[in-house]
C-alpha cells in the first residue's frame, strides 16, 4: 500500500428505477449536487479505458484479484475543455486515484499509438505510462460510457453517484467522437450507485441509504462494456 496516496472506502449496488428514485429523493433533501453537474444535477461522462497485451486489468477483475490497477482516460460531456489520464488502484476495500491533465493534441497521439510525448520525466504518471506502452503494449480497448447524478457531503468526505445509461463504444476507440451510438451494456432498469467516503459515513447519510437492503456488487464499468464487444480477443491471445 502506497502511504502516499489517499485511500478512500469504496461501495458499489445496482439498484432498479424503483429504489433510485426513493434513495436519490432522500438524497436531495439532504446533500448538494456536485459543483459540476447541470441544471438538472448531472452530468455525461465518457472514458476511455486501457489494458496490455494480456489483458492484465480484465483477467485480474474476473479473477477476483483484489489489488489491482486500472488506466483510463476522461472526458466529460464530449468536450476537451478538462481531459485526464487517470490510474484507479484498488487495495482491499480500498481505492486511490492518481492523474494527470492531457492536452487534446497528446490525447490524440495517445489513441493513435505514439507514446513519445509521455516521457516527462517530471511527471512519475506519465513515466509509468510510457514504459506500460512501451514495454507491455498497453493500449485503448474500449469506451464507456454514461451520465452521472452526483451527490458530496463535506461531512466524511462523502461521494453518492448514480450513473445511469451504461454504454459500451464496442470497437469504436474515438473519445471525442460526437456521433458515436454507444450501445446499452446493461439493463436498462439498472442504475450503478457507488458511495466512496474516507474515515467514515455519517450516520444520517447511512439511514437514507438503507444499504442493508440493497446488493452490493463487484463488477466494474470496464469488464461489463467490454464484454460486450463482438469478439472476445482476451480468449485468443
Amino acid at each position: 500500500m502506497n502511504t502516499n496516496l489517499k485511500y478512500r472506502h469504496e461501495l458499489k449496488f445496482f439498484v432498479n428505477a424503483h429504489q433510485y428514485q426513493i434513495i436519490s429523493a432522500r438524497l436531495k433533501n439532504l446533500l448538494s449536487f456536485d459543483q459540476h453537474a447541470d441544471s438538472s444535477g448531472e452530468y455525461h461522462i465518457r472514458s476511455l479505458y486501457f489494458d496490455d497485451i494480456n489483458n492484465k486489468a480484465l483477467h485480474e477483475k474476473l479473477g477476483g484479484v483484489r489489488d489491482r490497477v486500472k488506466y483510463r482516460i476522461r472526458i466529460y460531456n464530449i468536450s476537451d475543455d478538462a481531459i485526464h489520464f487517470e490510474k484507479k488502484i484498488k487495495f482491499r476495500d480500498y481505492i486511490a486515484k492518481v492523474k494527470e491533465p492531457l492536452t487534446r493534441e497528446l490525447t490524440e497521439e495517445i489513441m493513435a499509438g505514439r507514446f513519445e510525448g509521455l516521457y516527462v520525466p517530471a511527471k512519475p504518471l506519465f513515466m509509468e505510462l510510457h514504459d506500460e506502452m512501451k514495454n507491455k503494449l498497453l493500449r485503448p480497448k474500449v469506451i464507456v460510457d454514461y451520465i452521472r447524478e452526483p451527490y458530496v457531503c463535506h461531512q466524511g468526505n462523502v461521494r453518492i453517484t448514480f450513473d445511469k445509461e451504461l454504454r459500451s463504444g464496442l470497437h469504436s476507440l474515438d473519445l471525442f467522437n460526437k456521433g458515436l451510438e454507444p450501445v446499452r451494456a446493461i439493463d436498462e432498469n439498472l442504475i450503478i450507485m457507488e458511495v466512496k467516503y474516507d474515515e467514515y459515513l455519517p450516520d444520517y447519510i447511512k439511514a437514507a441509504l438503507q444499504l442493508e437492503g440493497l446488493n452490493r456488487q463487484s463488477a466494474s464499468k470496464y469488464v461489463i462494456c467490454r464484454k460486450f464487444l463482438k469478439y472476445n480477443s482476451w480468449e485468443d491471445h
